[in-house]
């Protein structure tokens, strides 16, 4: 093969690749004191992203962090979990929902949905017992899908 067709093809390859990493979405999501919904609140709370896009969890006020919480991710997916007063990033291969939780205020309902292409795993996420305010929060977050 010459030398110009070889650089053609490296060259054709090298921009559809950057092209795919270009296509993917970084979303932000703030944890909050106060937000428009209230008070211990990630903003926005239901994110609905492709397959590949990347969400990341910027600690906004102190005292939040993210995690995933056990039943509510699909099969295959790998658990998350952040650290107090940091920000996460979690970039989200497998199709389905992601249920998010801040430890310390997860009781007053401070949690987040990521809805990941398909959700997939819909039932099981809904049949995952809550606090009674986390509970109500995802019964609304979820309730439309």
């Amino acid at each position: 093969m010459k030398f110009s067709t070889r650089f053609a093809i490296a060259f054709g390859l090298g921009l559809a690749f950057a092209a795919g990493a270009a296509d993917a979405a970084d979303i932000q999501v703030k944890m909050l004191n106060r937000g428009a919904k209230g008070m211990m609140v990630f903003e926005p709370d239901l994110i609905k992203i492709a397959p590949g896009d990347t969400v990341t969890f910027v600690a906004t006020n102190p005292g939040h962090d993210a995690r995933s919480i056990a039943g509510m991710i699909p099969e295959g997916a790998e658990p998350f979990e952040g650290k107090l007063n940091k920000d996460l990033t979690v970039t989200f291969t497998k199709p389905g929902v992601y249920g998010v939780e801040c430890r310390p205020h997860y009781a007053m309902g401070m949690v987040a949905a990521v809805i990941v292409g398909d959700p997939v795993n819909l039932d099981a996420a809904k049949a995952v017992k809550q606090p009674p305010m986390a509970g109500k929060k995802f019964a609304a977050l979820l309730g439309g899908l």
